[in-house]
């Protein structure tokens, strides 16, 4: 873990947390990791814990059992997770930000009251179904789920895929077309609780890396939710996507400032005992000049996701998903991303033949690389919102 002195002017507060989920993810966490990677097994449980921990609901308003912190005291938890076990802050994300704190910021009373309790206290394990099989990066305007009104209730039809926490989840933040006329808009987000009929698990998804969290595939027949349930306004659903995604981001990179400090931290380990040509390869000037540019891009993530971070809690967030906060998030998780990409690149290389064998963790780091150049966006995307930002 950095030093206290190197957090880059975190207060009292933001130190104590980042010190408190990173002692819970070294002791809670990590030991989980390796078979969670190597069986792509969850362990049940574990949100109660993080619950316990005071680790859940984070950006949430204590009155719904949340602990009411910022988005960067929140993204201070997800690198501290990222750092011992990120296949479960990959999940920890999906419950915590996509699905929960979506919820509160566009939900109504009643919404709110009916579910963020249960998932703040870890009862509940929610996720956001939002990509679908042959979508992408089109989600929306590629979307074929749709929502019918019937009555007082709609009826969803159609299937999702590559969802974080699917096969687990009890309630879902599901995008649905209600008005299928309408190419990318007309979609409609709803809340819904997967123990209905109508609802099923097609299939588990095999990754290459984060393969702890479970990816699934999800088919909704006929599938009845309430009117009440709706988020948001109907046919309004791609502004709470828009707004959503900015959020996701900022608080996704974090877990590449995690994974990138642990294999920076095992690198260093590394290089101290194992010998070449009788001595350290520690010793040798390339090792060293490796490890300083390791250092100095752990140092440049941290100072981009930190600053982005601090800019969500300091805007209006009916601001997401337009405008300068918009090209930000986009540029942090970009860059946090492609920079974590290089670090782990070298992580192996340090390690030499132990970093590509399966059972190290240099190679569980590295296989974990690709996933955030393409979820939450593709770097292609990112680019595109950045540039489209400046031309204006």
């Amino acid at each position: 873990m950095q030093s206290k002195t190197d957090q880059f002017g975190l207060n009292e507060e933001q130190e104590a947390i980042l010190e408190a989920a990173d002692k819970f993810g070294k002791k809670e966490l990590y030991p989980l990791a390796e078979k969670m990677d190597n069986e792509e097994w969850w362990p049940e449980g574990i949100f109660k814990k993080m619950a316990d921990a005071g680790l859940l609901g984070l950006t949430i308003d204590p009155k719904y059992g949340g602990a009411g912190m910022s988005y960067l005291q929140a993204g201070l938890v997800c690198q501290a997770f990222g750092r011992w076990n990120h296949a479960i802050a990959l999940s920890w994300v999906a419950h915590d930000n996509l699905c929960l704190d979506n919820i509160y910021r566009n939900g109504s009373d009643y919404i709110k009251e009916k579910y963020l309790p249960g998932l703040c206290s870890g009862k509940l394990i929610g996720a956001l179904g939002l990509t679908e099989p042959g979508s992408g990066s089109d989600s929306l305007g590629s979307m074929r789920t749709s929502a019918i009104k019937k009555d007082d209730h709609y009826v969803l039809n159609g299937s999702k895929t590559y969802i974080t926490n699917g096969s687990i989840a009890d309630i879902i933040l599901v995008y649905a077309k209600t008005d299928l006329n309408k190419k990318n808009k007309g979609i409609t987000a709803f809340v819904i609780e997967t123990d209905n009929p109508g609802f099923k698990v097609v299939s588990k998804l095999k990754k290459m890396g984060y393969r702890g969290s479970q990816t699934t595939e999800l088919f909704f027949e006929d599938f009845k939710v309430p009117a009440e349930n709706v988020l948001g306004i109907e046919g309004k659903g791609h502004i709470t996507v828009m707004n959503g995604l900015d959020s996701e981001r900022a608080m996704i990179a974090p877990i590449c400032l995690g994974i990138s400090e642990r294999a920076l931290d095992i690198s260093v380990e590394y290089s101290k005992i194992r010998e070449q040509f009788g001595k350290p390869i520690s010793s040798f000037q390339m090792i060293q000049s490796k490890l300083a540019e390791m250092y100095t891009l752990v140092q440049s993530i941290r100072s981009l996701v930190y600053s982005v971070l601090s800019q969500c809690d300091t805007i209006d967030k009916k601001e997401f998903g337009k405008g300068k906060i918009h090209m930000n998030t986009a540029a942090s998780v970009m860059f946090a991303s492609s920079t974590t990409n290089k670090i782990l690149e070298e992580t192996v290389q340090i390690h030499g033949g132990m970093g590509y064998m399966w059972e190290s963790e240099a190679n569980r780091l590295y296989r974990s690389s690709k996933l955030l150049d393409i979820g939450a966006g593709t770097t292609e995307v990112r680019k595109m919102i950045i540039s489209k930002e400046l031309l204006k």
